[in-house]
């Protein structure tokens, strides 16, 4: 057995989270600032928020063997079939090395027809990794993005350093459930984390599932997280809640960009619009889960004939979007505009279609990340500076 040794969590072992709260089992990683916890009303933000997409336990060992106690919340859903434990991604000098889940946990059950959320307690768990190299390397543990995750304890078999600074750009996004993560086979696998990984840049993601929605506290978590590059994709949520009308929107953008640049007044700023989405093209929300088939898919249920009434859809906003930004950009030349059908269009769905009409498959998270890097990071606001 190995002779353990146990390392404090603390915010030096971490990276891509906002905060850290204490909780009696240890820390909980958060992705939106405290001042907007609480003024948040919302279930799936908060939920979307606690769930770590992008975070990860960084440190330098020479462990060959690796044990991580979390407490997970793990989502189940009335009507669809169980979901499989989370992903954990164990990363050696940037190179994926092996992946792990871990039992245990709290199960967090919503009923889509209700709305209701009820959560039944669980014990701690365990993540471990073994057999790997007993020499100096640095780690990456990147934590599940689909599961509330409180990290508990860290155990080793050699001593543990944080790592040091890489010196590379820090790269805050924000966007909607793809951002997040929706159908990515792991959590290095979401197209922020690819694409950053391809770039050479620190990944810090607001991606809330269901939550790109324009909120003000959203903003200030932006204005206040240092950063050297930022994205901001729009467009999904605003549609399938039926959040606001074609009035709102403009106003609401310029506000949350005005926020976002209070604190990063010079900032390279990139604003994204939607991916293509045949169900909400044309057609308004309010989006409804469809189990027809005996999965779960997504249908839009507005009628496209109150778009003249100010009902949102992903081709009015992406014109909004184009027109807000283009507006801005003559008084701001780090503010830039990407078209999302860039990343992601109609002939591409007819290739690699959206399994539940609304998020890709784990190919496409590659594709849309290989053409971010392409416009962004290549060719575009985001390219390196000789």
């Amino acid at each position: 057995m190995p002779q353990w040794i146990s390392t404090p969590i603390t915010a030096e072992l971490v990276r891509g989270a906002i905060e850290l709260e204490k909780t009696e089992y240890g820390v909980l990683p958060h992705r939106l600032g405290a001042l907007g916890r609480e003024q948040n009303v919302d279930g799936q933000l908060a939920m979307a928020e606690a769930q770590p997409s992008g975070v990860r336990v960084v440190f330098r060992t020479a462990a060959a063997a690796i044990e991580l106690d979390v407490l997970p919340t793990k989502m189940a859903y009335v009507g669809v079939p169980a979901r499989p434990d989370g992903i954990y991604d164990l990363l050696v000098d940037g190179e994926l090395a092996a992946q792990g889940t871990a039992d245990g946990g709290n199960v967090l059950t919503i009923d889509f027809s209700t709305g209701s959320r009820v959560t039944t307690p669980g014990p701690v768990g365990s993540v471990r990794f073994s057999g790997l190299p007993a020499e100096t390397k640095d780690v990456e543990i990147w934590l599940p993005y689909a599961e509330i995750t409180q990290l508990v304890a860290l155990r080793t078999d050699a001593p543990v350093e944080p790592t040091p600074a890489t010196g590379r750009r820090t790269w805050l996004h924000h966007g909607s459930s793809i951002s997040h993560g929706s159908n990515a086979d792991s959590p290095t696998g979401i197209w922020p984390a690819l694409a950053a990984r391809q770039a050479g840049v620190e990944l810090v993601s607001t991606g809330f599932g269901g939550s790109a929605l324009l909120d003000p506290f959203t903003a200030r978590t932006l204005r206040d997280t240092p950063a050297d590059l930022i994205s901001v994709k729009l467009g999904i949520n605003l549609v399938n809640t039926d959040l606001m009308r074609l009035r709102a929107l403009g106003p609401a953008v310029h506000g949350f960009l005005d926020t976002i640049r209070e604190g990063h007044p010079t900032t390279p700023l990139l604003v994204i619009s939607s991916l293509h989405c045949a169900i909400h093209e044309h057609t308004p929300g309010p989006l409804a889960p469809d189990f027809s088939d005996g999965t779960v898919k997504f249908m839009a249920t507005g009628d496209p004939e109150e778009v003249a009434a100010g009902k949102l859809t992903l081709t009015v906003i992406r014109e909004e979007l184009a027109r807000v930004t283009a507006a801005r950009a003559a008084g701001d030349p780090n503010l830039h505009h990407l078209d999302g059908l860039t990343l992601y269009g109609e002939a591409d769905e007819a290739a690699l279609p959206l399994p539940d009409r609304l998020h890709p498959d784990a190919a496409t998270h590659r594709l849309i990340a290989d053409r971010f890097v392409e416009h962004a990071f290549l060719n575009g606001p985001f390219a390196e500076k000789s």
